[in-house]
């Protein structure tokens, strides 16, 4: 069994190790390690047998995959940290955006066998997208080996680097544009006199069908938005747009500058 080892213990690899255990990994063979005594003290709390340790990243980074979940701005600080504690058959897996895989390595030594993946929230219960790409020096067996156990997560998929920061915008921080307006409708169906069963059964229909009509029926997308002839916020809409426009515009530059 391969040795895991997380450098910062923050939601994305609360995330990971709950989808983890939901498929039942051991995960007595993973190691935490973060500055944060109490991020440190709630994962042991919620997931038992891992081990972590307080500001320990060298020896997160001695485990056979290590998982850098930390943030970019201070990616180059951990990188140089542990660029002596990796062993030569290790994989390093990114978690983060804006800093690649020619960097990464560069500031491990020439540490070549390098990941990057895009994390998504729905792997928590095991319903993930999680694109990835892979440094050439990772052989064909080993990202077999790497995308078998991340489809636990959900689905991973091979992409192009320059791909990554795109993928960052649309799907890791695609659901915090849909979840508050989930939100706000359950509270609504309930002041309309829907129990909470009846919300789920008919929010989750509607939005898995919506989703399968927009992207999977043969009508264009126009056509799609044309079939629902009273559009309660259909004055709001130019202004949404513009929101989306102005803000991941804003924020996809800066990922990619």
């Amino acid at each position: 069994m391969k040795t895991l080892g997380f450098i910062g213990g923050g939601k994305v690899t609360r995330i990971l190790l709950e989808s983890l255990e939901n498929r039942g990994f051991n995960l007595s063979s993973v190691i935490v390690s973060d500055k944060d005594s109490e991020s440190l003290k709630k994962l042991s709390n919620k997931f038992n047998d891992i081990k972590t340790l307080q500001d320990s990243n060298k020896t997160a980074a001695s485990q056979d995959i290590i998982f850098l979940a930390v943030h970019p701005p201070i990616m180059p600080e951990v990188t140089e940290e542990i660029s002596t504690s990796i062993d030569e058959n290790a994989i390093v897996i990114s978690l983060a955006p804006k800093i690649g895989i020619k960097t990464i390595s560069d500031s491990l030594n020439g540490f070549s066998r390098v990941t990057r993946m895009i994390p998504n929230a729905p792997s928590i219960i095991n319903k993930g997208y999680n694109p990835i790409c892979f440094s050439k020096t990772i052989s064909m067996d080993e990202k077999q080996e790497l995308l078998e156990l991340f489809s636990i997560f959900g689905r991973t998929t091979e992409v192009d680097e320059d791909k990554l920061e795109a993928y960052a915008i649309l799907t890791a921080m695609g659901p915090t544009y849909f979840w508050f307006q989930f939100k706000k409708l359950m509270e609504l169906g309930k002041s309309f006199g829907l129990d909470e069963n009846e919300i789920v059964e008919g929010l989750s229909m509607m939005l898995t069908g919506a989703v399968h009509t927009f992207f999977n029926s043969e009508l264009d997308h126009d056509e799609v938005i044309d079939l629902i002839p009273v559009k309660p916020l259909a004055e709001e809409e130019e202004n949404i747009n513009r929101i989306y426009e102005q803000k991941l515009s804003a924020l996809f530059q800066q990922l990619k500058g």
